[in-house]
């Protein structure tokens, strides 16, 4: 079964790929997704859209709409709300690192860090990457975890990788 899904898994991220760098930039390819519609609402709210839609590069780890429903839709709603602006740009660029980091390139720091490393978001704070039960997780800096369900989807100005869970700055 683990091998099965690998292989879905492999296989929609080579087609997300594909199309992804067609589409644009990352935002453009968010945008493009249904699954990220929470997750453009809240770049559109932070006013940081045209800051992603620059050159970069940038690696995004982007929460699906299953990952903000995770949140109390009371505390995103008000995240949501034009006086929480700054706080809702601090958490969104905790999920953006400067550069592009693709899959292999984390795996291969992986390997050099034991099974862990550590990335410094655009917000200043620093984000673990860790590989545990076979699978590879953003631990923030609360100590809360979420998972990496896909990578590589590219876009012409850097790459996602897609998280289950919204991961937390201080």
């Amino acid at each position: 079964m683990k091998k099965l899904l690998f292989i879905f898994t492999i296989t929609m991220t080579l087609a997300l790929s594909n199309n992804a760098t067609a589409q644009g930039t990352i935002v453009d390819v968010a945008v493009g997704n249904d699954d990220f519609s929470t997750l453009v609402t809240a770049l559109k709210a932070a006013d940081l859209v045209g800051a992603l839609q620059g050159d970069g590069p940038f690696t995004v780890f982007a929460p699906t709409n299953d990952a903000f429903a995770k949140i109390d839709s009371k505390t995103l709603n008000s995240l949501l709300e034009e006086k929480n602006k700054k706080a809702l740009a601090n958490i969104l660029t905790y999920h953006v690192i400067s550069g592009k980091i693709t899959a292999t390139d984390v795996v291969a720091a992986l390997k050099k860090g034991n099974g862990m490393v550590e990335l410094k978001a655009l917000n200043g704070q620093v984000l673990t990457v860790m590989q545990k039960d076979d699978k590879i997780w953003l631990k923030d800096v609360n100590g809360n975890y979420s998972e990496i369900i896909a990578t590589d989807v590219m876009g012409s100005n850097g790459v996602i990788h897609v998280i289950n869970s919204v991961v937390m700055p201080e």
